[in-house]
């Protein structure tokens, strides 16, 4: 093993908690390996985050202030996607992007000896050539999804208008994957992520130009993922990019001290989880949704009708829609009235990881993003999958496509009614259909909660930092 000084790595990630998470959980993993890390974001971002082990002093939060914007664009106090609808992100991006100057000053005053980054910090790239740090792209999406989008030709200029014309080129699968894939969107799913990523918006910069910027100055493609689950994915990624791809493990979660934390001994939780004490083993279905997804009122609805249709006991972690008054108008008139004691809304935050491991939970209802799927897989409970946005709906075509997941019918426009969630539910938690699937699950549970494999491929991507780096200094 070639030896170099202690790394000191900078990270710098996007301000959605669907991918502050996974490089939180990357920077706490790489600063118990001993390498310094500096996390880079927002003061209100950083709060939002859990506070790393007293002991870790190779870790540190970073504040970068968001610059402010006209309030009409973007409401004081934004610092997040999860803080304004889905078509004032543009706007984020903005104020995000204003960002570069204090982290350029940054750089330059540090000389950190990596920056990981993520796609939409398009302007570290010029950064890290600036003061030659070599430049990392930390992926949040499995291979799987970025494997869809392409070479990095593909994804600006003539070559993407040739290989990517409408939303229509989204809803098959790539011909440059050479094997058996159902890994696509639909057309009602295409529609609003073509217009996303390849369309242009307010901070004059699309996602897909962010994307390849990254992927062209980048010395390689970190992974949350492994062989074991993507492998051909994994290994096409790095032949469409030309780079190395590392898979870095699943950075599973560690359920701690368990039900023994002060937030869920306390109050309502404490309540909930004596409620899942007394349901019966692996018969309680888990809903949630996250703080990303911005469900309609029909869509809530529905699936609420379709909770009390199935008839299986449910414990729904809800968060208040923008649409909704208050508490009350969130669920279907007397819902909660009609399922009490067979159901349990938490109308905020849930403890989903101490959720999930309570013996009591047998299948999960969500939106197929790849945190909750790693999160729900440890524990091998079924998979029922309503993806809506970015790369959900792909990580449902391959969970089904590997047999471990059930998707909610829907029809040609999206939608979707309470007889396609409870048939679905139906499907993934008792019937003789969905036995094989509950067969794999419980043995792809073995597979996700295996730390020992997942350190390997770790230690490999910390040995990859440090070989990397001293053959760069070179």
């Amino acid at each position: 093993m070639v030896m170099v000084r202690e790394l000191h790595v900078v990270m710098l990630p996007w301000s959605a908690f669907g991918h502050l998470m996974p490089f939180y959980q990357l920077s706490i993993a790489l600063s118990k390996s001993g390498v310094k890390v500096s996390f880079v974001s927002t003061p209100k971002n950083i709060s939002r985050l859990p506070k790393p082990p007293p002991d870790l002093s190779l870790f540190n939060f970073v504040e970068f202030p968001l610059p402010a914007l006209d309030n009409e664009l973007l409401p004081e106090g934004t610092e997040a996607t999860v803080d304004i609808p889905f078509h004032k992100i543009q706007h984020l991006k903005i104020a995000y992007d204003l960002l570069q100057h204090p982290f350029k000053q940054f750089v330059a005053d540090q000389s950190p000896d990596w920056i990981i980054t993520d796609v939409i910090s398009h302007w570290a790239a010029e950064i890290a050539q600036e003061y030659q740090v070599p430049l990392l792209l930390f992926s949040v999406f499995l291979a799987s999804a970025i494997s869809f989008l392409g070479h990095p030709e593909f994804l600006v200029g003539d070559s993407q208008k040739r290989m990517r014309p409408s939303a229509e080129s989204l809803t098959s699968v790539p011909q440059w994957v050479d094997f058996p894939s159902s890994v696509a969107y639909r057309l009602f799913e295409a529609t609003g992520t073509y217009d996303g990523f390849y369309g242009w918006n307010a901070s004059e910069v699309t996602d897909a130009q962010r994307l390849a910027g990254i992927l062209q100055a980048c010395q390689a493609v970190a992974i949350r993922s492994c062989p074991e689950y993507e492998g051909e994915y994994l290994n096409l990624v790095e032949k469409i990019t030309g780079k190395p791809t590392i898979p870095v493990g699943l950075l599973t979660p560690d359920i701690g001290k368990g039900r023994d934390h002060n937030h869920i001994t306390n109050g309502s939780w404490s309540e909930i989880f004596q409620w899942l004490d007394e349901q019966k083993p692996r018969s309680v279905v888990f809903v949630g949704f996250g703080s990303e997804c911005k469900l309609t009122k029909d869509q809530v609805y529905e699936i609420a009708y379709g909770l009390e249709l199935s008839g299986f006991p449910f414990l729904w972690a809800l968060r208040k829609p923008e649409w909704a008054t208050n508490e009350i108008d969130a669920l279907p008139l007397g819902f909660k009235n009609r399922t009490g004691g067979k159901g349990v809304v938490c109308i905020g935050w849930a403890p989903q990881v101490e959720i999930l491991a309570h013996s009591s939970i047998g299948g999960s209802l969500f939106h197929a993003g790849w945190g909750s799927v790693i999160e729900t897989l440890q524990f091998g409970h079924s998979l029922i999958v309503l993806p809506f946005i970015a790369d959900q709906p792909l990580n449902a075509r391959f969970l089904v496509q590997k047999g471990l997941a059930v998707e909610v019918e829907r029809k040609e426009d999206g939608s979707y009614t309470r007889d396609d969630i409870a048939k679905a539910l139906y499907l993934a938690m008792v019937s003789e259909e969905g036995e094989r699937l509950r067969e794999r699950t419980r043995e792809a549970a073995n597979m996700f909660k295996d730390k020992k494999l997942h350190q390997v491929y770790f230690d490999r991507f910390v040995e990859y930092l440090k070989v990397k780096l001293n053959a760069v200094k070179k």
